[in-house]
């Protein structure tokens, strides 16, 4: 039986934790080969199926890297996942009237100019091989559905938000190259960036009228697997330029705040 990712070669850049490790997981269960890369690789396995680079998103050339060594261990590039990306309240990310210049241009850079420079590396690639690919970001429920209480870091939402725009107007100006941009978008997930939200008892109580399906619950990495799944396999070859909120319901929940 045919795998729904056999022969694809993916490179997934911030594959080493949360969300894109257990993408990359899922990639390779499902027929794939992969480069996954990070800014932190010691301790982790190198296998026939997976290899990992060392690598800064924000940095340009960067992501070239990581499709270079993809085609030279596995012969080709087809996809790309980009997840690296995060919160930037350590630098200034807060309410608007506290948001600091550092916090909004550090932020913007990790969520944003980070994307921008790995979905060039990946078109660039696709259009010298005269080859049609797939490319998958990252979001956030935030950029569209906003939670003020407990979720209300302006810059990350604003950069992800921008991810969205981005995304479907290149995917707008390479369909006819049969390049195809998706974005996944999801909610609270348990991921070494969300760890302050995840360990708050009034988030997660705040996350179970918020998140209501399945008891109503934090996201877990391998929530978004399957989905990643199709956005890299021919499955999805006739789809471009759409975002799939991955949320657990948040976007047509309106949650309730506990009295505390």
């Amino acid at each position: 039986m045919t795998q729904q990712l056999e022969n694809k070669k993916i490179v997934i850049v911030g594959g080493t934790s949360g969300i894109g490790f257990s993408a990359m997981q899922a990639f390779i269960k499902n027929g794939a080969q992969v480069v996954a890369m990070g800014l932190d690789i010691e301790c982790l396995p190198v296998t026939k199926n997976c290899n990992y680079i060392s690598g800064d998103a924000r940095v340009e050339g960067a992501v070239e890297k990581a499709i270079e060594l993809c085609v030279s261990k596995f012969g080709k590039f087809d996809g790309l996942m980009h997840v690296a990306g995060g919160s930037g309240r350590k630098w200034g990310d807060d309410a608007l009237h506290k948001l600091t210049l550092a916090g909004w241009q550090k932020t913007l850079d990790l969520n944003l100019t980070s994307v921008m420079l790995s979905n060039r590396a990946a078109i660039k690639y696709f259009l010298k091989n005269e080859a049609g690919g797939s490319i998958l970001n990252t979001g956030t429920v935030l950029a569209a559905h906003p939670s003020p209480k407990y979720f209300y870091t302006h810059a990350y939402a604003a950069s992800k938000a921008a991810i969205t725009g981005f995304s479907k107007s290149i995917a707008a100006y390479y369909a006819s190259f049969n390049i195809r941009i998706n974005v996944i978008a999801p909610a609270l997930t348990n991921t070494p960036m969300s760890e302050r939200a995840v360990n708050r008892k009034d988030i997660v109580s705040f996350i179970k009228s918020k998140q209501p399906l399945d008891g109503g619950r934090v996201g877990r990495p391998s929530d978004i697997d399957e989905a990643a799944c199709y956005f890299m396999s021919e499955g999805s070859k006739f789809t471009t330029g759409q975002v799939l909120n991955i949320d657990g319901g948040w976007s047509v929940s309106e949650g309730q705040y506990p009295d505390l």
